[in-house]
C-alpha cells in the first residue's frame, strides 16, 4: 500500500479513536504524513489538541465530523477550518451532542431488554462522560465482558441485532449540519459519499439523489478519495465534483484500532493521492493567506 502525504479525515480518542493526539502525531510522523486535519465525530476537543503540539514544519486543520440526516437519508458531514468557540458552531455541537446521549440510552435498553446485558455503574459512568459516545465505546465494554471478541462482532451480534430505531430523531439534520459549519466560518464536505466503512454502498440514484439535496443546503465539497473506494469510485466522485463545482477532499477515515484502516490510505487500490488532487487543501491555504494578510 502507498500512502499519500496528507489525511483529512482521521479520529482521536475526543470520539471513537483510539490514539490521543500525541499517539496520532507521532504516528503520522512516521507515515511521513506532514499535511492532515483531526475531524472527530461532533466534537472539536481533539483538533483543538493537536493545535497545541503540532509543530511549525506540518500543516494541520481543524475538523469535525457530524453526523446527520438528510430528507433522502442518513450521511456525515465533514467540516474544516471554522471557528470552533462560535456561538453557532457550539450550538450545533451541543445538539448533535444531545442526540448522541439520547441514543445511547436507547441502546443500553435494547441491550437489557434482548440480551440481559446490564453495564456497571463505572462503566456507565464512563460512557456518559464522553462528548462523542458511539457504538465502538459500547462494543468494548462488551468485548472486556466476555460477550464478544471483536469490536465489528459487538456491534454485529448485541448492539445493531434485532435494535429498532422507531421514530426518535438520532441525528441532526443535514441542514443544520451544513448551517453549523457555515456559521462558525467552515468548510462542508460530504465524507465517505457512497458509504463509509462496513456500510452498503449507495446506488447511482440514492446518491445523485442525496447530493441534489445537500447542494441545496450549502454544502461545498466531496469526500472523493477514501480508503475503502474503488479507482472506478474515485473517478466517478471526481468528475460529479467538478460538475457541480464541489471542492476535492480526500482522508483516510483512521480510527487507530477501532478500524482496520491505515494512516493515509486515501483508496482501496494503493495508488498515492497527490495533494495537488484535492482542490479543498487549495482553497484552505488561499482562505489562510487572506487571514495572513489582514
Amino acid at each position: 500500500m502507498k500512502f499519500s502525504t496528507i489525511d483529512m479525515h482521521m479520529h482521536t480518542t475526543a470520539s471513537d479513536g483510539t490514539d490521543d493526539p500525541k499517539e496520532l502525531l507521532d504516528k503520522l510522523h512516521q507515515a511521513g504524513i506532514g499535511t492532515f486535519a483531526i475531524t472527530d465525530h461532533d466534537t472539536a476537543r481533539g483538533a483543538l489538541v493537536m493545535a497545541d503540539i503540532v509543530p511549525d514544519d506540518m500543516e494541520f486543520y481543524v475538523g469535525v465530523e457530524l453526523s446527520c440526516k438528510s430528507e433522502v437519508k442518513k450521511c456525515h458531514i465533514l467540516g474544516y477550518d471554522f471557528d470552533p468557540v462560535s456561538e453557532r458552531f457550539m450550538d450545533g455541537i451541543l445538539e448533535g451532542t444531545r442526540l448522541r446521549n439520547e441514543k445511547l440510552n436507547r441502546r443500553l435498553a435494547h441491550l437489557e431488554k434482548n440480551f440481559g446485558i446490564v453495564l456497571s455503574r463505572e462503566d456507565l459512568r464512563m460512557l456518559r462522560s464522553l462528548q462523542s459516545v458511539g457504538k465502538p465505546h459500547i462494543a468494548n465494554i462488551l468485548i472486556r465482558m466476555g460477550y464478544c471478541s471483536t469490536i465489528a462482532e459487538g456491534i454485529r451480534d448485541y448492539i445493531d441485532k434485532g435494535y429498532v430505531r422507531g421514530t426518535h430523531p438520532d441525528r441532526i439534520s443535514a441542514a443544520y449540519g451544513i448551517e453549523t459549519i457555515l456559521g462558525g466560518g467552515g468548510i462542508p464536505v460530504w465524507a465517505h459519499p457512497l458509504g463509509g466503512e462496513g456500510e452498503k454502498h449507495l446506488t447511482q440514484d440514492e446518491f445523485e439523489r442525496q447530493l441534489e439535496c445537500l447542494i441545496g443546503h450549502g454544502i461545498q465539497g466531496l469526500e472523493c478519495h477514501y480508503s475503502r473506494y474503488s479507482r472506478e469510485e474515485e473517478e466517478m466522485l471526481v468528475k460529479e465534483a467538478e460538475k457541480h463545482g464541489l471542492l476535492i477532499s480526500g482522508g483516510s477515515d483512521y480510527h487507530g484500532k477501532n478500524k482496520n484502516i491505515a494512516l493515509g490510505t486515501l483508496n482501496a487500490y494503493g495508488r498515492r493521492v497527490d495533494p495537488a488532487e484535492l482542490s479543498l487543501l487549495e482553497e484552505l491555504r488561499r482562505r489562510h493567506a487572506d487571514k495572513n494578510q489582514q
